[in-house]
């Protein structure tokens, strides 16, 4: 999206995104844009790994990802080759909440509408081929039987596990060897049914088209979709009451540490001054209080972050490094004083100023461009955002106070309540 269609300043940027429901009660968020001949669009459902049951973890992502590899009756090279005949790309995206098929395609009618077709017939008539799931599991195998060696994914895995417990953000996107192998065409079939509905939808569409042919677009594409129910809404997720430890001997020159708490939903009233707090905490690079405490002043590390992730449902706090395993337990200590240090006396002046000028200043590079705003509409629909949440979102920045962020803070975060991961430790080792 050129700057063109928005009126930018230090304080706020103005989108007009319009919202309808289709017959079959999905919701669109559309952005009209005619400065370049493309169409943008993503089809985002309520079917992420959340959605899987333990004891067959890995169906969600498979099913998502075997769409698009044989759907009526077309092969996953006849699917490519099509879309290549007329420049268009089909691709999504999969996480714990939700799983999204997108489209790029040009707007002139041959383009756009042999694009549209051909997604149309991936989304509502995948076919699940037995030789090409037979392939992919065999693939998804041998990557899950690297990951377990390596000692990042070790420490993702288990840092999910120690934090959500039974709740079903733990269950592994990727699935397990035992769970994968387990794994049959008719599973996927029921998935889609199940979860890859109308009724579960969410569309986001953006570029060179009116409102009416945006309306005739997502109405062809929610009519062919299953009729299915909604799907159940997530379980709410505990809270960590005392400190859990997880250590892990592995051959790794280095301890790989994670630290964290499930904290937020996405819907949270207080995402901007946690945002604006954790960009001073870890989230800024080389101006965090962390990198300054654990990078700078000690040399312990080479770099360290934290962010928030918000979710349906809690999502994690994460603060993340690596470290030489003799340096592990003092850049431990290090993590624990400066976030107790931040909890207590929260930030300054200072900091908070400097945190607002250069989240304001580089807002309009995160919106210049229809694929950065496509992403944006897709969660403004799939959270339920208000729709100015974009014209809002640098006066909500700059309106955050230092009172404000110590506060959230504290209601989120007890850092004698952390799940702390570490692979590759020297005493595990012993």
């Amino acid at each position: 999206m050129v700057l063109s269609h928005f009126v930018v300043s230090h304080s706020y940027a103005a989108v007009d995104i319009q919202h309808w429901q289709t017959a079959t009660g999905t919701d669109v968020y559309f952005v009209e844009n005619h400065d370049l001949p493309i169409i943008d669009l993503s089809v985002n459902f309520v079917a992420g790994s959340a959605y899987d049951q333990p004891e067959k973890s890995g169906v969600a992502g498979i099913t998502k990802y075997l769409m698009k590899l044989g759907a009526a009756g077309l092969t996953d090279e006849a699917i490519s080759n099509q879309f290549a005949d007329v420049g268009a790309g089909m691709g999504g995206s999969f996480s714990l909440d939700r799983a999204s098929m997108t489209l790029r395609t040009l707007s002139s009618d041959r383009e756009k509408n042999q694009s549209l077709a051909l997604f149309n017939k991936v989304i509502h008539h995948p076919d699940f081929p037995e030789a090409v799931l037979t392939r992919e599991k065999a693939r998804i195998v041998a990557g899950l039987q690297e990951a377990a060696t390596q000692p990042d994914s070790i420490s993702h895995e288990a840092f999910m596990k120690a934090m959500y417990g039974d709740h079903p953000y733990a269950i592994s996107g990727s699935g397990t060897v035992e769970s994968v192998n387990s794994i049959g065409r008719q599973d996927l079939v029921d998935f889609y049914q199940r979860y890859y509905g109308a009724k579960n939808a969410v569309i986001a569409m953006i570029g060179d088209m009116t409102p009416a042919e945006a309306k005739t677009i997502a109405n062809n594409i929610t009519k062919g979709l299953p009729q299915s129910e909604k799907a159940p809404a997530l379980p709410n997720v505990q809270a960590i009451t005392q400190a859990v430890e997880k250590r892990f001997a592995h051959p790794a020159s280095q301890s790989h540490i994670l630290m964290g708490v499930p904290a937020i939903k996405r819907d949270d009233p207080d995402l901007f001054p946690l945002y604006l707090g954790n960009y001073i905490l870890g989230g800024g690079g080389f101006v965090s209080r962390l990198t300054a405490e654990v990078r700078e002043k000690r040399g312990l590390v080479y770099s360290v972050y934290s962010y928030f992730n918000p979710m349906v449902q809690k999502g994690p706090f994460t603060l993340g490094f690596q470290t030489k395993k003799s340096q592990a337990e003092e850049a431990l200590k290090v993590v624990h004083q400066t976030v107790n240090t931040f909890l207590k006396d929260g930030v300054t002046e200072k900091e908070l100023k400097a945190a607002k000028a250069n989240i304001i200043g580089g807002f309009p590079m995160r919106i210049d461009s229809n694929k950065k705003l496509l992403a944006y509409l897709a969660t403004i629909g799939f959270y339920k955002l208000p729709l100015t949440y974009l014209e809002d979102y640098n006066d909500k920045v700059a309106s955050v106070t230092a009172a404000q962020i110590k506060a959230a803070f504290n209601r989120k975060l007890n850092a004698e309540h952390f799940v702390t991961v570490i692979v590759g430790d020297a005493k595990a080792a012993q």
